[in-house]
This record gives C-alpha cells, structure tokens and sequence, in this order.
C-alpha cells in the first residue's frame, strides 16, 4: 500500500473528525478522508480544539504554510491544554514543488514544544495513533509531519488499535505563569516518552527520519530521543533539524505552578463596567462560555468562573462552535482575526452565540481605539442592544439552532482599571 493510503486508513480509524485547508502535498489526504473544508488554517485547528474540549479526537490536515496561520491557537494550546487528543497533520514540502516556500515545520515542535512524530514506511499507522496518544498524555497538539516521499512511497501496512486517553485542561485558579510552568513540566517528561518510543529504531548509523534512508530510524524527531546523541551520521529530508538538536537536553524540573491565591490576588472587570449585569446573568444561568483574548478572558476568573478555556485572540468563535455553543469576545478580537471563523459558522449554519463585547477600544492594553465593527457585521444580521438593556439581555442570550451574534455596547468608564481583589 502507499504511505497516503495508509494514512488515510489511520486517520478515519484514530479520529472523530477531521479538517482540511487544501494545498500540496496533502490535498488528497484531505479529500480521502472527506475532511471538513474550513476557511482558514486557524478556524480549522479551533474547530479541533472545540471538538477535543467535548472529548472527542480531530485531525487538522494542512500544508506547511498553513501551519504558519493557526501559530496563534497552536501555542496557546500548550498552555491551556486539551481533552480529546489533536494532531496536526503538517504536509512538508522541502523541495517547492507545489509551495511558496519550503518551509519545514518540525521547527514549530520546538516553538510549540509540541511532540512531533515523523513515520517512516514502517509506522505510518503506528504513527498516527501515537501522535494521538502523545497529544492526549502531555494536553497539546501534537504533529505528524509528512512529504511527498513517503506519501507516494510503498509502506506495511500494520493496523494498531485505537487507545483513547484524556488530556486535561489548566487548572482555573492557575495564573498564566502556573500555566506555563505546568506545561513546562510535561514538557521535560515528553523526552522520556521520546526516548523510550518503540517508534524508533537503532541499527547503527546512518540514521535516517521519514523517506531518508538509514539503518537507524528516527520518528519521534520533537523532542528528539537521547540515544540521537551519538549518532553522526544523519539523512533527513527537509533543513538539519535532527542533526542541529542531537544532544540537547529537556528543560529543569520546575517548581509547582503559581495559582492566584499564592499571587494574593486575581483581577476581574472594572468597578464600574457597563458589562458587569450580562455577566452576572450569564452566572446566574451558570452559561459555560469560550472566552476570547481581551477582557472576556476575565470570564474564566472570580467571581464569574464562566469560561472553560480560551484559545488566544478571535479563538473563541470556532471553539465554541464545536464545544460550548457560546462564545464571549471584544470588538477588536473579532476584528482581529475572529471573522473569519464567523463567516465559517454561518455558512454552515452551525450553532452559536457570538456575544460581542462593543466598547470601541483596546481595553487590555491602553484603551487604543477600535473601529466600529457593525459596518462589517451586516451580513451576519446581529441583535444590537445596550449593555444595561436587561430586558434585552435576557432574551437573547439563549442558544438556538443556528448562528447569532448579539453585539452588546458599552464604554469604559473614564479613568478605571481592571479591579484586583485579594484573597
């Protein structure tokens, strides 16, 4: 069999859904599989994320550039963790031959510090289902990197069974140093899991990762197995990732992560915010929200504790769409990079509350201004009311069976911060 048709058998075995942005070399792949087309690279990794917080597997089957798109969402995942296990199926193509560039994404392993499985002939399926079970136990995204050699290349085909795991998401009372630190901490655990893979193969050098040829055989290539070390003589296809990482080392253990209590204190809106009487209606019907970047992430905070998990900037909109069915977002977010997801969702008629946070500026960082997003919101028909409007608020904010967007207005109040209460 050929490595795409082995893969393609993997991937409807090892997931539950699955995604696609065409562009070689893996738009076949997607089109076997009968991945979902998503408008953008970032919408289709949010999609998964929103699936994987129902428990569910997803694929997000892309080409390297497309890698570059979903960045945002891919990092912050790390930190924020995940249930159902994600693998970005990243489709190299270190020669150009159907690309801009030819960009290798193994690098994003180490930005990311995601685990990166390279199959060869010999793990094509073993490799799926390990990228699955490796994003479940460290609660990221974990990538499987393909190019043309070992789609088109004969491969054994070995099914392995399907282990669902669970991941877990970062802790709700962690601050954001605890998170990182605690995504740190499985991180250093993942180069045991990379050493101790029977994915790898040691037979003397050369070693060889993917379609290069070696008597070793390297396929857990982030974080690269420490018996790699001692190997000289490396093939791979694509930049000298596996030869520039021999050799190093995971990070040092990290102390237990911060959570607000030890800080002394967690922030949450403005003392005198127009938005404070949605949220507290929100609270009293106990609605579980996706919340954005800005000040909608002070919806996973007291004394609301709304918000099951937040993706980074225009994030929320996709994720919701698979898990909660409401997301919370500002104005600028959803001009940002949150349209795109919303014109996705409403081709698809999925269902959603998109509620829009309007104060006509950039909160979080300074109170820049934004631009009045209702010019660009026209298509999506949305509910407009004022922030104290109750009677309102109460009737819109319900979900339905199709895509609605409630922008609710209020301004800041002149000279106020976000509020810091002490424990």
């Amino acid at each position: 069999m050929k490595g795409i048709d082995v893969l393609t058998e993997a991937l409807l075995a090892c997931t539950d859904r699955q995604y696609t942005v065409p562009g070689f070399p893996i738009t076949d792949l997607g089109t076997r599989v009968h991945a979902e087309m998503v408008i953008n690279e970032k919408t289709a990794l949010e999609y998964a994320l929103g699936d994987s917080l129902e428990g569910r597997r997803a694929a997000v089957i892309i080409k390297n550039v497309g890698v570059n798109a979903c960045a945002d969402p891919l990092l912050q995942a790390t930190a924020q963790g995940l249930i159902g296990g994600v693998v970005l199926v990243a489709g190299d193509d270190p020669d150009a031959h159907g690309s801009q560039t030819a960009q290798d994404s193994r690098y994003y392993g180490e930005l990311a510090e995601l685990p990166v499985i390279e199959p060869d002939a010999a793990s094509c399926y073993s490799g799926v289902e390990a990228a699955l079970g490796a994003s479940e136990q460290f609660s990221r995204v974990a990538m499987l990197r393909l190019t043309p050699p070992l789609l088109d290349a004969d491969v054994e085909h070995t099914p392995v069974k399907r282990k669902d795991g669970k991941g877990r998401l970062s802790e709700r009372t962690w601050t954001m140093n605890g998170r990182v630190t605690a995504a740190e901490e499985l991180y250093r655990t993942m180069f045991a899991w990379s050493s101790e893979s029977s994915l790898n193969r040691w037979n003397g050098e050369p070693a060889g990762a993917g379609p290069a040829p070696g008597k070793t055989r390297i396929v857990t290539v982030n974080p690269l197995p420490g018996q790699a070390a001692g190997i000289r003589d490396v093939r791979e296809y694509g930049r000298t990732f596996i030869r520039d990482h021999r050799g190093v080392l995971p990070p040092v253990p990290q102390k237990r992560p911060e959570a607000m209590e030890d800080r002394g204190y967690y922030r949450t809106f403005c003392h005198d915010c127009p938005f404070k009487g949605m949220m507290n209606i929100l609270k009293e019907w106990n609605t579980a929200t996706i919340c954005d970047a800005g000040c909608s992430v002070l919806g996973m905070n007291p004394p609301y504790e709304l918000g099951v998990a937040s993706y980074g900037m225009g994030a929320s909109i996709a994720v919701a769409a698979r898990s909660t069915k409401v997301s919370l977002i500002g104005d600028y977010a959803l001009l940002h990079s949150g349209l795109n997801a919303l014109i996705d969702v409403y081709e698809k008629r999925l269902p959603l509350l998109c509620i829009v946070m309007k104060n006509d500026c950039m909160a979080m960082t300074g109170k820049q201004p934004a631009y009045d997003l209702l010019p660009y919101l026209r298509w999506a028909d949305p509910v407009v009311c004022r922030a104290e409007d109750v009677m309102t608020l109460e009737h819109e904010l319900v979900v339905t069976d199709r895509p609605r967007t409630l922008v609710v207005n209020g301004a800041c109040p002149e000279g106020c911060s976000h509020e810091t209460v002490e424990y």
